[in-house]
């Protein structure tokens, strides 16, 4: 049975009170919860935090969960909500300095993928959080459009264009010349007249 079948079985069954099937539904989806709120947040302690209020909303809610969706679509939706709302609340943690270890023996092809990840996450830092939740559920997660709308509660033209404005942003940043201290930040609305 695919995974998002087995999903939604369960989540008809939390809805109905079975307890086993909610703790089996939550234990399945924990990474995926964690993996969304890790790719908006750029602290990893506000995306535990996240992941974690994203949980506790999954267990209290899921009585209203009403299969006009997928279960992954709406935990999803759940999951960019809470990831959203720790970003509202603002930095709370001071971003911390990471050491960087000694070269190991992955070699430089370990040492280049890790580097990658590493710029891409900063990247996705200098993001709003809006644009930040489109392209990470997109690129990242891999949702087509009408699930980011239906996620994000947005017009999929909205999500087209924080799709391509976060793009954008991030080539951007990503470029040879970002290192040269020219780096852009891409707000939510730059131009009050588009989404």
């Amino acid at each position: 049975m695919p995974a998002d079948d087995r999903d939604d079985q369960l989540a008809a069954a939390a809805a109905r009170g079975d307890r086993a099937a909610l703790e089996e539904l939550l234990e399945r989806n924990a990474g995926l919860v964690h993996a969304v709120c890790r790719r908006i947040l750029s602290n990893a302690d506000d995306a535990l935090d996240a992941a974690q209020e994203a949980l506790i909303a999954i267990a209290r809610r899921i009585e209203t969960f009403d299969g006009r969706s997928k279960f992954t679509t709406w935990c999803y939706r759940v999951a960019t909500n809470a990831a959203l709302d720790e970003a509202r609340r603002g930095n709370r943690r001071p971003t911390p300095v990471e050491i960087l270890s000694e070269p190991s023996a992955g070699g430089p092809a370990l040492d280049d993928r890790v580097a990658d990840r590493l710029d891409i996450d900063a990247a996705l830092a200098h993001l709003s959080p809006e644009y930040r939740a489109a392209v990470a559920l997109r690129d990242l997660v891999g949702l087509d459009y009408a699930d980011i709308a239906a996620i994000l509660r947005i017009p999929p033209g909205t999500v087209r264009s924080r799709i391509a404005r976060g793009r954008a942003a991030l080539a951007d940043q990503l470029s040879p010349r970002a290192g040269d201290g020219n780096q852009t930040t891409v707000s939510e609305h730059p131009n009050p007249r588009t989404p």
